[in-house]
C-alpha cells in the first residue's frame, strides 16, 4: 500500500474512532465519518468494503488502546490495586463527561447484539485480556470480571445521566465498591 493511501486509511480510522466512542459502531454514516476525516465519501471504498468493516477495525483499534492503557499502569501492583487505581480514572468526571476521547464499551455495548459477530468476538477477546490484565493470580479473575462489569455499567449509566449530583453519586458508589 502506498504511503500516501496508507496515512488516508489512518485519518479515515481516527475519525470514526473518535465517533465511534462517542455514539456507537451504528449511527454515524460513512458521510459522517469522511467529512470528519476531511475526505469525500467517493474514496471510502478505496479504503474499506463496507462501513461495518471500517467500525470493527475501529472498535478493535479502540479496545486495544484501552488495554495499552492498563498495560501501562505498574505490573508490580497487586491485581486488587491495580483495579482501584483503574475505577479512580474510568469512574471519574473528567471520563464520564469527554465520550469521544474515552472508553468505546458505554456507547457501543447496547448495539453490539445487532452488528455482525465481529464486534461480539472482538468484544469477547477484549474482555478476557482486560480481566487477564486486571488480575495478579487466576483465582481474581471473576472478581476482576466482576469490577470490569461494574465500572463499565457505573460509567454507561452516568453517562446517561448526564452531569449532575446523581450521576455523580453513581460514579462515587461504582469506584467505591471496586476499591
Amino acid at each position: 500500500m502506498r504511503d500516501g493511501k496508507i496515512q488516508t486509511r489512518k485519518r479515515i480510522l481516527a475519525a470514526a474512532q473518535r465517533v465511534l466512542a462517542e455514539r456507537g459502531p451504528s449511527d454515524p454514516a460513512v458521510a459522517e465519518v469522511m467529512a470528519a476525516a476531511g475526505l469525500t465519501v467517493g474514496g471510502f471504498y478505496a479504503h474499506f468494503p463496507s462501513k461495518d468493516a471500517l467500525m470493527l477495525e475501529a472498535f478493535r483499534q479502540l479496545l486495544s488502546m484501552r488495554r495499552e492503557g492498563v498495560a501501562a499502569v505498574d505490573p508490580k501492583l497487586a491485581g486488587v490495586e491495580r483495579r482501584a487505581l483503574m475505577a479512580a480514572f474510568y469512574l471519574s468526571r473528567r471520563h464520564r463527561d469527554t465520550p469521544e476521547a474515552c472508553c468505546p464499551l458505554p456507547s457501543s455495548l447496547a448495539e453490539i447484539a445487532r452488528m455482525p459477530d465481529g464486534f461480539r468476538q472482538a468484544l469477547a477477546e477484549h474482555i478476557e485480556l482486560m480481566v487477564a490484565q486486571m488480575s495478579s493470580a487466576p483465582e481474581e479473575a471473576d472478581t476482576a470480571l466482576a469490577d470490569l462489569a461494574l465500572m463499565v455499567g457505573g460509567l454507561s449509566l452516568a453517562r446517561a445521566l448526564g452531569p449532575g449530583e446523581l450521576s455523580d453519586r453513581v460514579l462515587r458508589a461504582a469506584k467505591s465498591a471496586v476499591i
